[in-house]
C-alpha cells in the first residue's frame, strides 16, 4: 500500500494559491485516474481517495486541517493502515526552488516548511519520501502574502507542466520506488520536464529559512 499526501489549505480562499501545489498534484492524479470526489474521513480530518494501481493499493490524502496542522491528518491515516515510513510520499511547495522545479528526496529535515515539520513531528521520523515543487523565493518580509498568492499568468503554464510532471513522478514512485523516481525526475529541465539536479546539502538536512504558512485551525 502507498499513501500520497498533498499539503495545502482548504477552502476557496486558498484554491490555486502557491501554498496549495500539493493539493494540485493530488487533483491531477484524481483526474488522471478518474476517481471522482474524495470522501471526508473525520478520524484523519482529510479528503481521501482509495484506489488500485496495478497490484498496488494507493491512498490519496488532502488534509483539511490547514497547512500548519497537516501532521495530525497524515499521521492518523498512516497509523490507521499501519504503513511503513517509506510507503508515504508527501507533496509540498518549496520557496527555495525556482518556479516549477522538482526535487524528490527519500527523507530528511523539513527545510523550514511548517507543514512538513508538523508531519515529521506527528510521525516521529523524518525518514519518509517527499516531493517538493518550487514556487520561487521572495524576501522574508513578504513571504506570507507571497505563498498565499496565486501564480502570475506567465507562471501558470510552467506550474501546469510542473504539476503534470509531479504526477508522473508520483506514479514512478508507486511502481518503481524512490530511487528510480529520484534518478528520473531530479534533473535539470529538458524537453518540457521540470526537475532539480541534486539537493543542496546543509548541516540540518534542509535550507535554513522561515516558511510562513496559511491559517491554522
Amino acid at each position: 500500500m502507498k499513501l500520497i499526501a498533498g499539503l495545502g489549505n482548504p477552502g476557496p480562499r486558498y484554491a490555486s494559491s502557491r501554498h496549495n501545489i500539493g493539493f494540485m498534484v493530488v487533483d491531477e492524479l484524481v483526474r488522471r485516474w478518474q476517481l471522482g470526489p474524495g470522501r471526508y474521513e473525520s478520524f484523519c480530518q482529510g479528503l481521501v481517495w482509495d484506489t488500485q494501481r496495478a497490484s498496488e493499493r494507493v491512498l490519496l490524502l488532502k488534509p483539511q486541517t490547514f497547512m500548519n496542522c497537516s501532521g495530525a491528518s497524515v499521521a492518523a491515516l498512516w497509523r490507521y493502515y499501519q504503513l511503513d515510513s517509506q510507503e508515504l510520499l508527501v507533496v509540498v511547495d518549496d520557496l527555495d526552488l525556482p518556479v516549477g522545479r522538482l526535487r524528490l528526496r527519500a527523507g530528511g529535515a523539513s527545510g523550514g516548511h511548517h507543514g512538513l515539520a508538523d508531519v515529521i513531528r506527528h510521525l516521529g521520523t523524518d525518514q519518509f519520501p517527499r516531493l517538493r515543487i518550487g514556487i520561487g523565493k521572495v524576501p522574508a518580509a513578504v513571504t506570507v502574502e507571497y505563498v498565499l498568492s496565486r501564480f502570475t499568468p506567465q507562471e501558470q503554464e510552467i506550474i501546469a507542466a510542473a504539476v503534470r510532471t509531479a504526477a508522473e513522478a508520483v506514479q514512478c514512485w508507486i511502481s518503481e520506488g524512490v530511487t528510480a523516481a529520484m534518478n528520473r525526475f531530479n534533473c535539470p529541465p529538458q524537453e518540457g520536464r521540470t526537475g532539480e539536479a541534486a539537493d543542496r546539502p546543509s548541516a540540518s538536512g534542509g535550507a535554513n529559512r522561515t516558511h510562513a504558512e496559511g491559517e491554522e485551525s
